[in-house]
């Protein structure tokens, strides 16, 4: 389980996440990733994309543009980096991952 951060509308900071690790994304879907200096996040999966060395990678961006670091910041991020898939948020109130509202 990770705990999200604020990405409105779809999760507020504390919410608790149940993922699923090495699970293939699909647009639209919430995603853990990790960004090249190691932070970890939750961000929506929007497309997949080259990385500058060509390999396999994603475009992911934050629901809430004005927080947060995303693809538009950093570039694709590679698909290793892409570590898990949000399935449920747990707490406060559950809903399905790919029913997070969207922007």
């Amino acid at each position: 389980m990770v705990r999200g951060r604020s990405m409105l509308p779809a999760l507020r900071d504390g919410d608790l996440l149940l993922v699923r690790y090495g699970a293939s994304p699909r647009p639209g879907d919430l995603v853990v990733a990790r960004f090249a200096d190691g932070t970890l996040a939750v961000k929506r999966a929007v497309e997949e994309r080259r990385t500058r060395s060509g390999a396999a990678g994603w475009w992911l961006l934050s629901d809430n543009p004005d927080e947060g670091v995303d693809s538009r910041h950093r570039g694709p991020v590679p698909e290793a980096d892409v570590l898990a898939v949000v399935r449920l948020r747990v707490w406060p109130f559950p809903r399905v991952g790919r029913r997070l509202p969207r922007p």
